[in-house]
C-alpha cells in the first residue's frame, strides 16, 4: 500500500491512505540504509492490523529539508507582517532563496494587513516575480485566495513566531483547532506554538504543514552555500547576470557589474541586493568540513 507520512512521533509514524491513518513503525533495513523518513514522504507499507502498519519503503523524493524536517514540498508560504513582531525582509529573501534552491514555489503573505498594510513592501516581492497575498486571518481578507492557491498542493507555512500562521490556518479550517499564541508587547515576538511539523488535510486535496517559526531554519543551509548558484535564487536578476564585464563576477560590489547598474537605475530593489550580499558573505565563509552530518536528510 503506498501513502503519505503526516506525522512522525517518537519513532512511529503515522501514514495518510487515502483518508485513512496506519501508525507505522519502519523497516529495520531503513535504519542500516541511514534513510529517515520524513514528513511529506510518499511511502510504501504493509497493513498488520485496521490502524497498524510497517513502513516498508520510502519512494523518492522531490525535495527535502532537514530543519523543519519535511519532503515533497510544492510550495512554502511565507508569513510575514508589518504588525508587531515586524518581520526583517532578510529573512523573507533567506527562506525565498531557500525554496528556490529546493525546487519549491515560494509565496509570500503578508498576514495583519488591516493593522498595518505595506504596500510598498508587498510591491518590492511582486516585481520580483513571486505570488503576494496581502491578508488578515482576523477580518478573512485573502483566505479565500490562499485556500485556492493551497488546492492539490503539500504546502508548507513558516514565518516568525507570533505572526499568524496558526491563525491564518484557523481561518481556513476552523476544525483544525491550531493552539495560537499572543505576541509579547514588551520582546516584540511571539510565544511559539507549534512544536513538531505535522501536515494537515483541508478540503481540495491540500494538504498543509504548520512548521516552528524561521528559527527553525538553520542560517547555513547547505542548499545556499555555494557561492557559485546564489546569484540564481533571486529571480528578477537575472536579466542582468550576463551584462557584467568579468565573467567571474560576484555582484557585490564589482565594476562593470550589470546587476549593479539595474539597482542605480531603479530596476531591482536595494533591499533584496543587500540580502544577497549577506547571504554572499555567509557563504564564504561556510566550512563544509565543519558542517558534516549538517547536509541534510538522504
Amino acid at each position: 500500500m503506498t501513502g503519505i507520512i503526516v506525522r512522525s512521533i517518537s519513532g512511529f509514524y503515522d501514514v495518510d491512505i487515502q483518508g485513512h491513518i496506519l501508525r507505522c513503525r519502519g523497516r529495520g533495513k531503513l535504519r542500516h540504509q541511514k534513510q529517515k523518513p520524513l514528513v511529506g514522504d510518499r511511502v510504501e507499507v504493509t497493513r498488520i492490523s485496521e490502524s497498524e502498519g510497517a513502513l516498508d519503503s520510502i519512494l523518492p523524493r522531490r525535495n527535502a529539508l532537514e530543519r523543519p524536517a519535511v519532503a515533497n514540498m510544492d510550495q512554502i508560504l511565507i508569513v510575514a507582517s508589518g504588525a508587531v513582531p515586524v518581520t526583517d525582509p532578510f529573512l523573507i529573501d533567506r527562506i525565498t532563496a531557500l525554496a528556490i534552491a529546493v525546487d519549491c514555489q515560494p509565496v509570500i503573505l503578508f498576514n495583519k494587513w488591516d493593522l498595518v498594510p505595506v504596500p510598498e513592501l508587498a510591491e518590492i516581492y511582486s516585481r520580483a516575480g513571486f505570488t503576494v497575498i496581502p491578508c488578515s486571518a482576523k477580518t478573512g481578507q485573502g483566505v479565500e485566495e490562499i485556500r485556492s492557491c493551497l488546492q492539490d498542493r503539500i504546502s508548507v507555512f513558516t514565518g516568525n513566531s507570533g505572526v499568524g500562521k496558526s491563525s491564518l490556518l484557523n481561518a481556513m479550517e476552523d476544525s483544525l483547532e491550531l493552539a495560537t499564541g499572543e505576541v509579547s508587547v514588551k520582546l516584540g515576538r511571539g510565544r511559539h506554538t507549534t512544536r513538531m511539523v505535522e501536515l494537515f488535510r483541508l478540503p481540495g486535496n491540500a494538504l498543509v504543514a504548520d512548521t516552528p517559526g524561521f528559527a527553525a531554519f538553520d542560517p547555513q543551509t547547505p542548499e545556499l552555500m555555494d557561492v557559485q548558484t546564489l546569484a540564481g535564487y533571486f529571480p528578477e536578476f537575472q536579466p542582468y547576470l550576463s551584462d557584467c564585464t568579468f565573467a567571474d563576477c560576484a555582484h557585490v560590489k564589482e565594476k562593470g557589474c550589470g546587476l549593479l547598474a539595474a539597482i542605480e537605475q531603479g530596476r531591482v530593489s536595494k533591499s533584496r541586493h543587500e540580502s544577497y550580499v549577506r547571504l554572499y558573505q555567509q557563504a564564504k565563509e561556510f566550512r563544509p568540513w565543519e558542517n558534516r552530518g549538517k547536509n541534510g536528510p538522504s
